[in-house]
């Protein structure tokens, strides 16, 4: 991969990692939840980087339609939640495992489907040709990595549902809506590496 790749806002692919790298993960908080997921943040090596997000198929029984990053449960026979991200992504968007290097993860968070995603960040080629799962995915997009990691792009809204306070953070990209879970991961990623 190359450390040269430039955004447009002025900073290298290696700036981000270096970033990324130097800042542990924050503690996440106790889970009630005793499923674990993960999903992969695909981070493209484009001359411009991009993140690679997935549109769920609108025949879903849970999150149909909705934008996501590949990724899925914890089957008994993954070694790690790496390993879990890397099979999935494989599967949804025949992103190849060994084409995959890993920079690390985030914190877990709560979904509200009852799992603890952790979130797997990783490089993947350019040269890649992604292609969604049609069981799974209604189709793919790229966003520049640098436009998704500008805080200011993520709004939210405090919902209260069963007795409880949740927040939940919006965001758009053209014509795609980005919320949820998705929009919390890219928002936890961007706080990591701001300066």
């Amino acid at each position: 991969m190359s450390d040269q790749l430039v955004s447009q806002s002025g900073q290298t692919l290696s700036e981000f990692i270096s970033r990324f790298q130097l800042q542990q993960p924050q503690p996440g908080s106790f889970s009630a939840n005793s499923h674990h997921a993960a999903v992969l943040i695909p981070i493209v090596c484009r001359p411009e980087p991009t993140l690679l997000l997935t549109r769920r198929s609108d025949h879903l029984r849970k999150h149909a339609g909705q934008v996501a990053f590949p990724g899925g449960k914890a089957d008994p026979q993954d070694s790690s939640l790496i390993e879990t991200a890397l099979r999935e992504a494989e599967e949804e968007v025949a992103i190849p495992a060994s084409a995959v290097h890993v920079l690390g993860q985030l914190a877990p968070l709560d979904s509200s489907s009852g799992f603890q995603v952790t979130p797997i960040v990783g490089l993947v080629p350019a040269n890649i040709t992604f292609h969604g799962n049609e069981e799974e995915v209604a189709g793919l997009f790229e966003i520049p990595l640098y436009e998704a990691l500008r805080l200011s792009r993520y709004y939210w809204l405090d919902i209260h549902r069963g007795g409880v306070n949740h927040r939940v953070y919006l965001s758009w990209y053209e014509n795609q809506f980005i919320w949820g879970l998705t929009a919390a991961i890219i928002r936890r990623l961007a706080q990591q590496v701001s300066i």
